[in-house]
C-alpha cells in the first residue's frame, strides 16, 4: 500500500496541468515544474523500492526506515508550516494512511 501511494504522483510527471491540479498550485514557472516533476520521479523510485522490499525481506528494514522518514517528514513539515490548500491536505491524509500501513506492516514483521 505504501508503495502504491508513493507511485501515484508518477503519472503527473508527463503533464503540467495534471501536476498543478494534484498539488493545487500554479506551476507556470519552468523551474518549479522541473522541481515538482523530479520530486514525483523520486517518489516513483521510492514506491518501486517499497514494493520490491515487500517481496525481499533483506530490504524490508531499510524500506521501513525510508518509509517512516518520508511520510513523517512530510506530515511534520505540513503541520509546522500550516495554511496549506485542500490538495496538499489530501497528500497529508495519504501520508497518514501510509504511516498507519507502515506501523501495521512493521508490527507484523516483528511478530
Amino acid at each position: 500500500m505504501v508503495g502504491i501511494i508513493h507511485l501515484l504522483p508518477v503519472v503527473e510527471v508527463l503533464g503540467g496541468e495534471r501536476l498543478s491540479a494534484l498539488y493545487g498550485l500554479p506551476l507556470e514557472a519552468p523551474d518549479i515544474a522541473i522541481l515538482m516533476r523530479h520530486r514525483d520521479v523520486l517518489f516513483g523510485l521510492l514506491g518501486l523500492f517499497f514494493i520490491y522490499a515487500g517481496f525481499y525481506p533483506a530490504y524490508q528494514l531499510l524500506a521501513f526506515i525510508v518509509g517512516f522518514v518520508s511520510v513523517l517528514s512530510f506530515i511534520a513539515l505540513a503541520l509546522s508550516v500550516g495554511g496549506y490548500n485542500a490538495e496538499i491536505g489530501r497528500v497529508v491524509i495519504a501520508d497518514i494512511v501510509a504511516l498507519v500501513a507502515l506501523v501495521v506492516a512493521a508490527l507484523l514483521a516483528v511478530y
